[in-house]
């Protein structure tokens, strides 16, 4: 669970901050002044988040935030600032604040905006373990003893104290993100800023100003300046993802970033010199792309300085029975149930399987299974059927064998029925459905709780409890509705 704190002299706010926070799952402390909160920090290990007002009784925000940065550098702070201070926000967010977020602020924005900094500070913060399958089964490790999996452990060891330009390719699923984020961890850069820029998901209109920022008046809306994510990360390293899906014209931005060291925002006529490592991937084919001209030649070649890539799954069989065994004991970890272990003939299976969506694709076979066969080492049929399930349809994990999922759903309960006993056993049942269930919906509205209790026809309260109860996870944290 995220912990978060926040400081401003405001007692209504702060309680009312709170109470929503709370209500989304994450841990709030609370500090009415800057003292009171650089004492909080000095403290506490478990901070994942500051959100921080500019004005304070003594220690005024920027003080509070030059302190707080001083001493966690990599702890993620969103200052809170009215129109009368925007340019002291700006200063902060260039000497390292996350962002800022203009007051009286919409809640989604602000939910939004916590979201994309607990990514951050999970970035930043949380070590990538290499070659060794973590003892706490963290979600953060690249698991593989393959030679071709060794590597790149190799090549991300000589590549990371150098500033060179390194291009990430592989297909979905292969773990492209926690190769970046090794590469940032061993770098001379590790102690600066590290963000991440999905160029698919953040629409093409809005990607200008995030990477770039820009000035008061650029465009309809825009009534202040607004520094750009590149210019944020100054002496840090910036992770942009999905590169090959970037439109032309901003190609050519980035291609003067890597050639220049300088930036222009949106809508300005100044040069802004920055210092900032640039780390991409991409699942394209570029050079495919460059042939049909959706793709910059000369960005390619600035691009792939080094070029590190990772292999699917069927290039790596060797690992696969590896990171079978680390999944489940990770998830049944993470579940806080007794690790059912797998028969080799189950094994033998995972080898075989091709798996078309790599890393990721295992891990959701390996979860669904475990949440249907608890207490029993996994069997052939218990990984078939989730694997049919994958391939069959993404987002209904009741839908066993593509056309028939009332028949599968009935073949579980008849093998739950006939080979376990007791007083517990309907409950049991229920919950292995009940904790499926509100995974999906979870899935299917991308972690956003509130959609998910609608869609569940549930209050956001009992979802919470049900979660809670079931000890479910998501990487994909909260995001609020209008």
């Amino acid at each position: 669970m995220n912990s978060i704190l926040i400081i401003d002299d405001d007692d209504q706010l702060r309680n009312s901050f709170k109470k929503l926070l709370a209500e989304e799952g994450y841990m709030v402390e609370s500090a009415a002044s800057g003292e009171a909160g650089l004492n909080i920090v000095n403290n506490s290990s478990l901070l994942d988040l500051i959100i921080l007002d500019m004005r304070l009784p003594g220690m005024n925000g920027l003080e509070t935030f030059k302190k707080i940065h001083a001493i966690e550098p990599k702890l993620p702070v969103i200052i809170m600032t009215a129109y009368g201070t925007t340019e002291t926000a700006i200063e902060t967010t260039k000497l390292g604040a996350f962002d800022y977020i203009l007051k009286p602020f919409d809640i989604p924005d602000m939910l939004e905006l916590i979201k994309l900094a607990l990514n951050a500070s999970r970035f930043m913060r949380s070590p990538v373990d290499m070659d060794k399958i973590p003892e706490e089964f963290s979600r953060d490790a690249i698991v593989g003893r393959s030679t071709e999996m060794q590597e790149i452990y190799k090549a991300i060891g000589r590549v990371s104290p150098t500033d060179a330009t390194v291009l990430i390719r592989g297909e979905s699923g292969t773990g492209k993100e926690l190769v970046a984020r090794a590469i940032y961890q061993h770098s001379l850069r590790a102690d600066k800023p590290f963000l991440v820029i999905n160029c698919v998901a953040i629409p093409e209109t809005l990607l200008e100003s995030e990477l770039f920022g820009y000035e008061k008046g650029a465009f309809t809306g825009a009534a202040h300046r607004r520094v750009g994510k590149i210019e944020q990360a100054h002496e840090g390293t910036v992770f942009l993802d999905e590169i090959g899906d970037m439109p032309m014209n901003l190609q050519a931005k980035i291609l003067r970033l890597l050639q220049e060291k300088s930036i222009e925002r949106l809508g300005g006529r100044e040069k802004i010199m920055t210092d900032v490592r640039i780390i991409a991937a991409t699942n394209r084919d570029l050079e495919e792309a460059i042939s049909a001209g959706r793709f910059r030649e000369d960005l390619y070649y600035r691009l792939k300085v080094v070029t590190i890539r990772i292999p699917p799954l069927r290039e790596r069989q060797s690992d696969i029975p590896v990171l079978a065994d680390y999944f489940l004991s990770r998830f049944s970890a993470e579940k806080r149930i007794t690790n059912p272990g797998m028969t080799s003939e189950a094994k033998a299976i995972f080898s075989k399987n091709p798996w078309q969506g790599n890393v990721r694709e295992l891990a959701n076979t390996i979860q669904k299974a475990l949440i249907f066969n608890r207490g029993a080492p996994l069997s052939p049929e218990d990984i078939t059927t989730q694997i049919k399930n994958e391939k069959s349809h993404a987002g209904d994990s009741l839908d066993k064998n593509n056309q028939n999922g009332d028949a599968q759903l009935r073949q579980w309960l008849r093998k739950e029925l006939t080979t376990r006993s007791g007083e517990n056993l309907f409950d049991s049942c229920m919950d292995s459905l009940a904790s499926l269930i509100i995974s999906e919906a979870l899935n299917i509205c991308e972690g956003n709780r509130s959609r998910a209790a609608k869609l569940l026809g549930l209050s956001r309260p009992t979802l919470h409890s049900k979660i809670e109860k079931y000890h479910l996870k998501f990487e994909t944290l909260v995001k609020e509705d209008n």
